[in-house]
Protein backbone atom coordinates (compact mmCIF):
# COMPACT_ATOMS: atom_id res chain seq x y z
CA UNK A 1 0.00 0.00 0.00
CA UNK A 2 1.06 3.57 -0.70
CA UNK A 3 0.62 5.77 2.38
CA UNK A 4 -1.14 9.15 2.43
CA UNK A 5 2.09 11.18 2.68
CA UNK A 6 3.53 9.41 -0.34
CA UNK A 7 0.33 9.97 -2.34
CA UNK A 8 0.57 13.71 -1.55
CA UNK A 9 4.11 13.89 -2.93
CA UNK A 10 3.65 11.79 -6.11
CA UNK A 11 4.06 14.00 -9.18
CA UNK A 12 0.66 14.44 -10.85
CA UNK A 13 -0.20 14.43 -14.53
CA UNK A 14 0.07 18.24 -14.74
CA UNK A 15 3.80 18.00 -13.96
CA UNK A 16 4.37 15.85 -17.07
CA UNK A 17 1.85 17.75 -19.25
CA UNK A 18 4.36 20.54 -19.96
CA UNK A 19 7.30 21.36 -22.24
CA UNK A 20 9.64 18.34 -22.32
CA UNK A 21 12.83 20.36 -21.78
CA UNK A 22 11.32 21.94 -18.68
CA UNK A 23 10.17 18.57 -17.33
CA UNK A 24 13.61 17.03 -18.01
CA UNK A 25 15.30 19.83 -16.04
CA UNK A 26 12.76 19.79 -13.19
CA UNK A 27 12.94 15.99 -12.77
CA UNK A 28 16.47 16.50 -11.41
CA UNK A 29 16.31 16.14 -7.62
CA UNK A 30 13.01 14.24 -7.71
CA UNK A 31 12.79 10.75 -6.22
CA UNK A 32 12.19 7.75 -8.51
CA UNK A 33 10.51 4.98 -6.52
CA UNK A 34 9.96 1.31 -7.39
CA UNK A 35 8.06 -1.08 -5.13
CA UNK A 36 8.79 -4.72 -5.93
CA UNK A 37 7.96 -7.78 -3.80
CA UNK A 38 7.07 -5.50 -0.89
CA UNK A 39 10.46 -3.74 -0.95
CA UNK A 40 10.76 -0.04 -1.78
CA UNK A 41 13.76 0.93 -3.90
CA UNK A 42 14.42 4.59 -4.62
CA UNK A 43 16.95 7.09 -5.89
CA UNK A 44 17.28 10.79 -6.59
CA UNK A 45 17.17 11.56 -10.31
CA UNK A 46 20.55 13.07 -11.22
CA UNK A 47 20.62 12.93 -15.04
CA UNK A 48 17.94 13.10 -17.74
CA UNK A 49 17.62 13.48 -21.52
CA UNK A 50 14.72 15.10 -23.36
CA UNK A 51 13.27 13.58 -26.55
CA UNK A 52 11.02 16.09 -28.29
CA UNK A 53 8.57 14.42 -30.61
CA UNK A 54 8.20 14.02 -34.35
CA UNK A 55 10.59 16.86 -35.22
CA UNK A 56 13.44 15.40 -33.10
CA UNK A 57 15.39 12.95 -35.30
CA UNK A 58 16.83 11.29 -32.16
CA UNK A 59 13.33 10.50 -30.82
CA UNK A 60 11.86 7.00 -31.22
CA UNK A 61 8.65 8.56 -32.54
CA UNK A 62 10.39 10.63 -35.24
CA UNK A 63 9.09 8.36 -38.03
CA UNK A 64 5.60 8.03 -36.59
CA UNK A 65 3.64 5.68 -34.37
CA UNK A 66 4.65 2.01 -34.11
CA UNK A 67 3.76 -0.81 -31.76
CA UNK A 68 7.03 -0.16 -29.90
CA UNK A 69 6.58 3.59 -29.32
CA UNK A 70 2.77 3.78 -29.04
CA UNK A 71 2.93 4.70 -25.32
CA UNK A 72 4.69 7.95 -26.27
CA UNK A 73 1.56 9.04 -28.16
CA UNK A 74 -0.62 8.51 -25.08
CA UNK A 75 -1.26 10.54 -21.94
CA UNK A 76 1.62 12.25 -20.17
CA UNK A 77 2.76 10.69 -16.91
CA UNK A 78 3.14 7.14 -18.21
CA UNK A 79 6.29 5.03 -18.37
CA UNK A 80 7.71 4.22 -21.78
CA UNK A 81 10.02 1.24 -21.25
CA UNK A 82 11.84 -0.20 -24.22
CA UNK A 83 14.40 -2.95 -24.80
CA UNK A 84 17.62 -2.09 -26.61
CA UNK A 85 20.73 -3.87 -27.89
CA UNK A 86 18.94 -7.15 -27.16
CA UNK A 87 19.85 -6.87 -23.47
CA UNK A 88 18.91 -3.58 -21.73
CA UNK A 89 15.71 -1.86 -20.60
CA UNK A 90 15.44 1.93 -20.59
CA UNK A 91 12.92 4.03 -18.64
CA UNK A 92 11.34 7.13 -20.17
CA UNK A 93 8.58 9.32 -18.74
CA UNK A 94 6.00 10.52 -21.30
CA UNK A 95 5.45 14.30 -21.44
CA UNK A 96 3.30 16.93 -23.17
CA UNK A 97 -0.16 16.36 -24.67
CA UNK A 98 -1.51 13.17 -26.22
CA UNK A 99 -0.45 12.51 -29.84
CA UNK A 100 2.66 14.69 -29.34
CA UNK A 101 5.17 11.88 -28.65
CA UNK A 102 7.69 13.34 -26.23
CA UNK A 103 9.48 11.75 -23.28
CA UNK A 104 12.33 12.11 -20.81
CA UNK A 105 14.91 9.32 -20.48
CA UNK A 106 16.06 8.75 -16.90
CA UNK A 107 19.84 8.30 -17.21
CA UNK A 108 21.12 8.25 -13.62
CA UNK A 109 19.79 8.04 -10.08
CA UNK A 110 21.63 8.35 -6.77
CA UNK A 111 20.42 5.43 -4.58
CA UNK A 112 18.42 6.39 -1.48
CA UNK A 113 16.62 3.27 -0.21
CA UNK A 114 16.65 -0.47 -0.89
CA UNK A 115 20.34 -0.31 -1.74
CA UNK A 116 21.07 -3.90 -0.67
CA UNK A 117 18.31 -5.14 -2.98
CA UNK A 118 19.72 -3.03 -5.84
CA UNK A 119 23.19 -4.46 -5.22
CA UNK A 120 21.79 -8.01 -5.28
CA UNK A 121 20.03 -7.31 -8.60
CA UNK A 122 23.12 -5.69 -10.16
CA UNK A 123 25.64 -8.04 -8.52
CA UNK A 124 27.84 -5.02 -7.79
CA UNK A 125 28.23 -2.08 -5.42
CA UNK A 126 29.45 1.49 -5.49
CA UNK A 127 29.21 4.22 -8.10
CA UNK A 128 28.38 1.82 -10.95
CA UNK A 129 25.15 0.72 -9.25
CA UNK A 130 22.73 3.12 -10.99
CA UNK A 131 24.88 5.51 -13.07
CA UNK A 132 23.35 4.65 -16.44
CA UNK A 133 19.85 4.11 -17.86
CA UNK A 134 20.22 0.32 -18.26
CA UNK A 135 21.94 -0.02 -14.87
CA UNK A 136 19.19 1.77 -12.98
CA UNK A 137 16.51 -0.33 -14.70
CA UNK A 138 18.32 -3.52 -13.69
CA UNK A 139 18.82 -2.26 -10.12
CA UNK A 140 15.13 -1.32 -9.79
CA UNK A 141 13.71 -4.34 -11.61
CA UNK A 142 12.18 -2.18 -14.35
CA UNK A 143 11.30 -4.16 -17.46
CA UNK A 144 8.76 -4.27 -20.30
CA UNK A 145 5.97 -5.24 -17.85
CA UNK A 146 5.99 -1.55 -16.75
CA UNK A 147 5.67 -0.16 -20.29
CA UNK A 148 2.58 2.05 -20.19
CA UNK A 149 2.49 2.16 -16.37
CA UNK A 150 0.65 5.23 -15.00
CA UNK A 151 3.27 6.94 -12.84
CA UNK A 152 0.65 9.14 -11.15
CA UNK A 153 -1.03 6.29 -9.22
CA UNK A 154 1.94 5.00 -7.22
CA UNK A 155 1.82 1.30 -6.32
CA UNK A 156 4.70 -0.11 -8.42
CA UNK A 157 6.55 2.81 -10.01
CA UNK A 158 6.28 6.55 -9.44
CA UNK A 159 8.18 9.82 -9.00
CA UNK A 160 7.95 11.91 -5.83
CA UNK A 161 8.48 15.63 -5.44
CA UNK A 162 11.65 15.73 -3.35
CA UNK A 163 14.02 18.65 -3.90
CA UNK A 164 14.45 21.51 -6.35
CA UNK A 165 17.89 21.80 -7.92
CA UNK A 166 18.92 25.41 -8.65
CA UNK A 167 19.94 26.23 -12.23
CA UNK A 168 23.47 27.00 -11.00
CA UNK A 169 23.87 23.31 -10.08
CA UNK A 170 22.69 21.96 -13.46
CA UNK A 171 24.91 21.28 -16.47
CA UNK A 172 23.40 20.96 -19.96
CA UNK A 173 25.12 18.97 -22.70
CA UNK A 174 24.39 16.96 -25.86
CA UNK A 175 22.61 13.63 -25.55
CA UNK A 176 24.52 10.34 -25.71
CA UNK A 177 24.30 7.49 -28.24
CA UNK A 178 22.33 9.27 -30.95
CA UNK A 179 24.84 9.16 -33.82
CA UNK A 180 21.97 8.38 -36.22
CA UNK A 181 20.28 11.75 -35.56
CA UNK A 182 20.63 14.93 -37.63
CA UNK A 183 23.45 17.24 -36.52
CA UNK A 184 21.16 19.87 -35.01
CA UNK A 185 19.63 17.20 -32.76
CA UNK A 186 22.98 15.57 -31.94
CA UNK A 187 24.28 18.96 -30.82
CA UNK A 188 21.16 20.09 -28.93
CA UNK A 189 21.87 20.60 -25.21
CA UNK A 190 18.98 18.39 -24.11
CA UNK A 191 20.83 16.36 -21.49
CA UNK A 192 20.56 17.67 -17.93
CA UNK A 193 22.96 16.64 -15.17
CA UNK A 194 23.34 17.68 -11.52
CA UNK A 195 26.89 19.02 -11.03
Amino acid sequence: MTNANTIMSILDRKFYHRDTLRVARELLGKKLVRRINGVELSGMIAETEAYCGLEDSACHAHRGKTQRNAVMFGKPGHAYVYFTYGMHYMLNLVTEEEENPCAVLIRTILPLSGIEEMEARRKRKGKDLTNGPAKLCQALGIDKSLNGWDLTIGEELWVENDRKIPDSKIITMPRIGIDYAEKQHRDALWRFVIK
